[in-house]
């Protein structure tokens, strides 16, 4: 009989699962479609029977030691999806009670970004690491930090939304409501918003001009700078200026061993690593200067989300205390 763990990534279109073992290998992975069911009970059963169907190909043997979910807007310490914006379902879902009830194992939720950091401790980079950061740079900002060896929930359970750090008051435009969001300018929207911006500011040619914004991509931003493109380059380093200044700050309240990004936009490597770094270095306070990393995950895969989710449960039956919500 093997011991195995359910890792969940709620999206706002699909939801990815996975049945991983505790040395981090993914057994079996499948999906559903998040939009499907409008009532959520009808969107938790199908993942269920997914889930069971699942575990039926692997082998009826094995033993469910734990659910972990990563979604929007997810509070860990009540076990909840909170007034997410890009599910369909409102309000607040008790996602971790229902669950438990159909499974009878341990569950537990965090946001996209705290999953990412667990999963880069428990199977990354940040292996033996006390003190680390997770960027995720996806279509938004997200974060996870963790601080000796702990990840950082805060009192009400939404810790280290650096996404929603202002970068200035009378900036872009944010989904959350408010202007100069940091994750309206470092995402991989962010850059997009940049590069527009730039190519009105810009009398040079350049390969992005023609291309609307509905059709451009980071990938295309990303070749379009590595052939040589003015605008693609210093959208790069616009994004790698704003963000390492912005990360600065957060060196202060954290001390971090190293900062690691991961999602999308990562993928551009020296691209956005390098002005990152260089920034941070200058933006430093001297006490911190030379002393953090600024590295890639290790978690750069299909699998990652996974992953991530699932180090919730490893994290929680490594833990002496136990004490998560359900």
């Amino acid at each position: 009989m093997s011991d195995i763990i359910v890792g969940i990534d709620i999206g706002g279109t699909s939801t990815k699962f996975g049945l991983v073992d505790q040395k981090g290998e993914v057994l079996f992975q499948s999906k559903i479609t998040t939009q499907t069911h409008n009532d959520f009970k009808d969107y938790i059963k199908e993942l269920d029977e997914a889930i069971k169907e699942g575990m039926s190909e692997i082998g009826g043997a094995s033993k469910l030691m734990g659910i972990g979910i990563g979604a929007p807007n997810a509070n860990y310490l009540r076990g909840t999806i909170e007034h997410a914006a890009n599910l369909k379902w409102k309000g607040i879902i008790p996602i971790v009670e229902i669950m438990k009830k159909d499974f009878n194992v341990p569950v537990m939720i965090t946001n996209d970004a705290n999953a990412a950091a667990m999963g880069e401790m428990i199977y990354g980079h940040a292996q033996g690491m006390k003190d680390f950061i997770v960027i995720t740079l996806g279509t938004g900002l997200g974060s996870g930090i963790v601080c000796n060896g702990k990840l950082v929930h805060g009192h009400d359970g939404f810790a280290a939304e650096l996404g929603h750090v202002i970068i200035n008051p009378r900036g872009r435009q944010c989904g959350c409501g408010r202007k100069g969001c940091l994750e309206t300018y470092v995402s991989a929207t962010g850059i997009k918003r940049t590069v527009y911006k730039m190519l009105a500011d810009h009398l040079e040619e350049s390969e992005l001009r023609g291309i609307s914004f509905h059709d451009l991509t980071t990938k295309m931003i990303t070749e379009s700078a590595q052939r040589g493109d003015l605008v693609a380059k210093d959208a790069f380093e616009y994004t790698g200026q704003v963000l390492g200044a912005k990360l600065a700050d957060t060196v202060a309240h954290t001390d971090p061993e190293a900062i690691f990004l991961f999602g999308g936009l990562s993928l551009a490597q020296d691209l956005i690593f390098e002005p990152t770094r260089r920034h941070l270095e200058e933006t430093l306070m001297p006490i911190y200067r030379g002393k953090v990393q600024v590295l890639p995950s290790g978690l750069q895969n299909q699998s990652a989300p996974i992953l991530g989710a699932s180090s919730l449960v490893i994290d929680y039956l490594n833990s002496e205390e136990g004490e998560v919500v359900g």
